[in-house]
């Protein structure tokens, strides 16, 4: 799958259900009916949606880790706390769980922004004070990250 491009200013019903946005379910088309993984994010207030077969990536290096060692079995139980399989349907909903928008502390406007090959999925408030957080070190993050000089680390 290419990288997803497109942040989405969205509503979610009363009922839990987001209507995704028709720029973004073009960019999924080919893909869609195999389904997704809706889970919490590892690192920020926001839960994260992986096509399928980018979960199943993940869970193969996941599968690797020796449960017998404690920290490998504690990492498997919090990172699928809360993962579960769901459907876009054939009007373009995806119904979000009501423990993970709890989570995500999910009101009625939330933005849809892309994280490569997953989906991000966030109360808009929170994002844009994660934006907001983030732009003061931003410019020293992408030299510490991408400003690589050799070939295989960085981009020009």
């Amino acid at each position: 799958m290419n990288s997803l491009i497109g942040t989405y200013d969205c509503k979610v019903d009363a009922k839990g259900r987001l209507m995704m946005p028709s720029g973004m379910k073009k960019q999924l088309v080919s893909i869609i009916e195999d389904g997704f993984v809706l889970r919490r994010s590892v690192f920020q207030p926001c839960l994260e949606l992986y096509p399928m077969s980018e979960w199943q990536t993940v869970m193969q290096k996941v599968n690797k880790l020796n449960r017998f060692k404690k920290k490998n079995n504690d990492f498997i139980r919090r990172f699928n706390a809360g993962a579960r399989m769901v459907d876009i349907d054939g009007s373009g909903r995806l119904l979000i769980p009501k423990d993970l928008i709890g989570f995500a502390g999910i009101s009625k406007n939330i933005v849809i922004s892309p994280a490569v090959n997953i989906i991000e999925i966030w109360d808009k408030d929170r994002y844009e004070q994660a934006i907001d957080d983030a732009a003061i070190d931003f410019a020293d993050l992408a030299e510490e990250v991408m400003g690589q000089d050799d070939d295989d680390h960085g981009i020009s």
